[in-house]
């Protein structure tokens, strides 16, 4: 199998698994995820969710690259 065709089926399976977390876990909002309501507007910056999905894509990089 070439380069090209690993990173394909990496990058499908990374997107299936953040996906999944996401639907069937909530992720997005755990709490220490920021939420400000002002009147109409609101700001919403997911700080616990983005640690949590690099620490999943590191993981995931790290044994991609043991393989090679």
């Amino acid at each position: 199998m070439n380069g090209m065709a690993k990173l394909l089926m990496v990058a499908g399976a990374v997107i299936f698994i953040v996906g999944f977390l996401i639907h069937f876990l909530k992720l997005g909002r755990l709490p220490g995820d920021i939420v400000i309501r002002k009147g109409n507007a609101t700001f919403f910056f997911p700080i616990v969710t983005s640690i949590i999905i690099s620490v999943i894509l590191s993981a995931i990089f790290f044994v991609v690259g043991r393989l090679k």
